[in-house]
């Protein structure tokens, strides 16, 4: 599914060249859970951007479902995002002026899906999340673990095989983060490959595969889906809808 090869990316800060990826070359497969750890710094975070298409690699080449994206254009970019990939951010990102519901719902608009389908896969979305009583409610009436409740659903809305989370735990008391990791990982029993970007060690290591970075190298990357045996595909959820 997703095959990096010899992934370079540098950034100019005045006179100095800054290495953030150094020569990566790294394959996930389809379905798999992987967490990539390393200190602030290491370069996570821009392995993530590029895996993501937010971020173009100085070198290097990046197949996704064996097509090479690397080379696309912003408008290629942006439908390969939109049809592939899910993103969960540690700051949760949702619209201010907008309700859970029409949160969720924004990607379909911009994907031209009409109203009368939007509105029953919200409804399926939010019913998912255990928020269904909190539809109508906007960000500031939310706690934290419903923002990234929310944040979730909408990153899933339209179906994507890649789900992408970044410190999702990070702005979360333990209880929410908890629920937050099982969510997660149930969207991952379900087929859904799911990447997790994280410094902390507890998280990363629920991961059936271990990526550590540090200055921009791969130093490990343990473990795999293949040396371990797959939950199944219909297995429900461990999160119960809490009211957090």
């Amino acid at each position: 599914m997703i095959e990096l090869e010899n992934i370079r990316r540098t950034f100019q800060v005045g006179e100095q060249t800054v290495k953030a990826l150094n020569d990566i070359s790294l394959t996930i497969t389809k379905g798999e859970y992987v967490s990539v750890m390393g200190p602030s710094g290491s370069g996570k975070s821009t392995l993530l951007n590029v895996i993501a298409l937010l971020d173009q690699p100085t070198s290097g080449r990046y197949l996704l479902n064996g097509r090479p994206v690397t080379q696309l254009s912003d408008d290629e970019l942006a439908k390969v995002r939109r049809e592939n990939i899910g993103f969960v951010f540690q700051f949760f990102h949702l619209i201010p002026r907008l309700t859970a519901a029409e949160n969720i719902e924004m990607p379909m608009i911009l994907a031209g899906i009409n109203a009368r389908e939007r509105k029953q896969r919200v409804a399926k979305a939010l019913a998912e999340v255990g928020l269904e009583d909190r539809a109508e409610h906007k960000p500031d009436q939310l706690s934290g673990g419903q923002l990234q409740r929310v944040a979730i659903a909408r990153a899933m809305i339209m179906k994507p095989e890649i789900l992408l989370a970044d410190e999702p735990t990070g702005n979360l008391d333990s209880q929410s983060g908890k629920e937050i990791i099982e969510l997660l990982e149930s969207l991952n029993r379900q087929g859904v490959t799911l990447i997790i970007i994280t410094h902390d060690s507890a998280i990363g290591g629920r991961a059936r595969r271990k990526i550590r970075i540090v200055d921009g190298k791969v130093l490990l990357a343990a473990g795999s889906d293949r040396d371990q045996p797959a939950a199944p595909a219909n297995a429900p959820s461990p999160i119960q809808p809490t009211a957090d």
